[in-house]
């Protein structure tokens, strides 16, 4: 069964004929599964994609996305959404015609603009994990470089807080104030390897935001092996203290391991590349506009109805 561009599936009349594909934001939502029509988030975000609003005139070959009607009014198909708008004719065309087909650069629909926009955000949450870790890597590696002059400094404010509060600030086990001691407390060895180790951390971060901002197939991959990996890490950290970061920061990584393994077929899951390659090129190109046109499905598909009665 072939998917229409708006994810909904579409198959045969009863008698052969093709179904006309429903176009986005036409099909009511399930009550527990309420779908986002990414089309229409697209075009609210950057506005109708409309082709032919600086042609002088139509062809017949161009009623696919633009038709002029009787009252002196031009509809323009928007190749995103399937929205047609009512749009007067340029007073002064810059074009006889609209360009041809394959002049024109689709913008993306269906399950490619649903993983366009996911894998978008999924590079965003990987841009602030470098940034995060990033400033901690350049944090500790300062610290580290001058050592001497910043331990110093901290044993002068920690003593001075001691005696004005009357008891000791270093005991405690946990903490941010915890962590500081134990940092302290590294050599200056120690502490270049751990920066180092944060450092390169970061840069895999970097590295995944790049490759999942330009949707790479090997990005969604990097990206899979790395949450898993510190997930484990994530589960441990809790069971010592719980916290709400924490869990936002297990819960987001979970999603996008299961969401990558699942939706995106990695490592052979649900047919794999191959079958997500097919899935996806049932959405791209001017077949699913086609599918969705009432007038270039044959007319058998189209339920006429019967004459009244005599």
């Amino acid at each position: 069964m072939d998917q229409a561009a708006g994810g909904v599936p579409i198959g045969e009349e009863p008698d052969g004929a093709p179904a006309i594909a429903p176009i986005p934001g036409t099909v009511k939502a399930k009550r527990f599964r309420p779908a986002l029509r990414y089309e229409l988030i697209g075009c609210g975000f950057f506005g109708h994609e409309l082709v032919g609003t600086d042609a002088g005139a139509l062809r017949p070959e161009d009623e696919l996305f633009a038709r002029d009607s009787d009252d002196a009014l031009r509809w323009y198909r928007c190749l995103r959404c399937d929205s047609w708008l009512p749009l007067a004719p340029p007073s002064a065309p810059t074009r006889p015609f609209p360009p041809a087909r394959e002049d024109i650069a689709l913008p993306l629909r269906g399950r490619p603009l649903r993983d366009r926009i996911v894998l978008r955000l999924i590079a965003i949450d990987r841009v602030i994990h470098f940034l995060l870790i990033g400033s901690l890597a350049v944090a500790i590696l300062y610290f580290a470089r001058h050592r001497a002059d910043l331990q110093g400094d901290y044993t002068r404010i920690l003593n001075k807080l001691q005696a004005a509060f009357g008891g000791p600030f270093n005991d405690t086990k946990t903490g941010l104030l915890h962590e500081v001691n134990h940092l302290v407390s590294l050599s200056v060895g120690r502490l270049y390897l751990y920066g180092a180790a944060i450092g390169l951390y970061a840069i895999i971060n970097a590295v995944e935001a790049v490759g999942l901002w330009y949707a790479k197939r090997w990005a969604e991959y990097l990206t899979v092996v790395e949450a898993s990996v510190f997930i484990p890490f994530e589960i441990i950290e809790l069971t010592a203290s719980i916290s709400v970061l924490k869990l936002l920061a297990l819960a987001i990584n979970v999603v996008v391991v299961v969401y990558l393994l699942i939706a995106h077929r990695l490592f052979g899951i649900r047919g794999g590349g191959t079958r997500a390659a097919e899935i996806h090129d049932q959405d791209v190109g001017w077949a699913p506009l086609e599918r969705a046109t009432p007038s270039l499905v044959p007319a058998r598909a189209i339920a006429t109805p019967s004459p009244p009665p005599a």
